[in-house]
């Protein structure tokens, strides 16, 4: 309705994720090297962990819309299901037939598909989607399903992909098979206030917009405000609010239209203004470094004690918070070039060998005529 107003291609804004509109964020682009790093190692788990609307499935369906012709993807979001459940639903994935199947039929016939597909040169990948539904035993049958293999390779790798609660669960006790299995794993966090920004305007360019300045500086606080950085209650408040700016006839979204917007909002979902959504690390990061400029200015006269300088045992001085957390920034960055670098290495190394295979195959094929 709004977009040929505001001279738009398609929605940019909707809630269901299409890796076409992929914004990769600094944490998003690292979670996607530690996916791609494990996919190269072509066995394992691959675990993605996040709150509802971080973008979990937006970014494993964007690593897929880009994987080789070599990989045979399958895609289950699974309610909790028993161990008995999954193994039909695989099978069901994998376009078997499942009707009138014993377990260990269907185990069979599973096994029979990967091996086939071994032949061809190719290999499977599940991606499990709300794995934190998953019992317990469920899991283990997830585990199990990895001991398939030929030739002392594995037939098949799995994506799980779920919410904060799946954590506790990989960490019982009782998984620690399972977790000597995982070659990779993340945890997305919702965007800061200057990501959700480029976010935005991201998906309006990409949508055809070519307006710089469509929506305000404070409309954007506001915006970060009440959604604080989760994409996806980014992406319902958005759509609301150039629908509001088509219906009011306006050109450029201020504070006060994001505002209102934000109260409809607000009362269709029941949210007094009295409830403050959770802040993220970096809010929280933000909240306790404020300079005293933007808050209540302290008051030196008080008896505050100094705090004395500390010294650890082999006499270096130990510095503020501040000094450790950008140390870290910049190793956290260096690992991320590293592994960037490996993962290219790895997909050059598999190249060669793909072709060397298939040079052998070739020759072995003229030997035997």
């Amino acid at each position: 309705m709004y977009e040929s107003y505001y001279g738009l291609d398609s929605k940019p804004f909707q809630l269901t994720p299409d890796p076409e509109f992929f914004y990769a964020s600094k944490l998003h682009k690292r979670a996607m090297s530690y996916l791609q790093y494990g996919l190269s190692q072509a066995e394992g788990f691959i675990v993605i962990t996040g709150d509802i609307g971080t973008g979990k499935t937006t970014i494993a369906n964007s690593l897929l819309n880009d994987i080789e012709n070599d990989i045979y993807a399958v895609q289950i979001v699974t309610p909790k299901l028993s161990p008995d459940e999954l193994i039909k639903m695989v099978a069901s994935k994998l376009m078997l037939p499942v009707e009138g199947k014993t377990k260990s039929d269907l185990l069979e016939a599973i096994q029979g598909f990967l091996q086939s597909l071994a032949a061809q040169g190719k290999r499977a990948l599940l991606l499990v989607d709300e794995a934190q539904n998953l019992p317990l035993e469920t899991i283990e049958e997830l585990r199990m399903l990895s001991n398939f293999q030929e030739a002392g390779k594995p037939l098949l790798q799995s994506f799980l992909l779920g919410q904060a609660e799946l954590q506790p669960i990989l960490r019982a006790p009782n998984m620690e098979q399972f977790r000597q299995r995982i070659v990779a794993s993340c945890h997305l966090t919702p965007l800061n206030r200057e990501e959700m920004q480029e976010y935005i305007q991201y998906r309006l360019e990409h949508a055809g917009s070519t307006q710089t300045k469509l929506i305000s500086n404070d409309a954007f606080d506001a915006i970060f405000k009440f959604t604080n950085g989760v994409p996806r209650k980014v992406n319902t408040l958005m759509d609301r609010v150039l629908l509001f700016g088509f219906l009011e006839e306006l050109d450029n979204i201020d504070e006060e239209a994001a505002s209102q917007v934000i109260q409809e909002v607000k009362a269709e979902m029941f949210v007094s203004d009295d409830d403050k959504p959770e802040m993220n690390e970096t809010q929280q990061h933000d909240a306790i470094h404020t300079p005293a400029s933007q808050g209540t200015t302290p008051n030196h006269s008080d008896n505050v004690q100094e705090i004395p300088e500390l010294i650890t045992p082999n006499g270096n001085k130990i510095q503020e918070a501040a000094y450790y957390k950008a140390m870290l920034e910049e190793l956290v960055d260096a690992l991320d070039d590293a592994i960037k670098h490996k993962i290219k290495l790895t997909q050059y190394i598999d190249k060669l060998l793909k072709k060397k295979y298939q040079t052998y195959v070739r020759l072995k094929t003229d030997d035997d005529k």
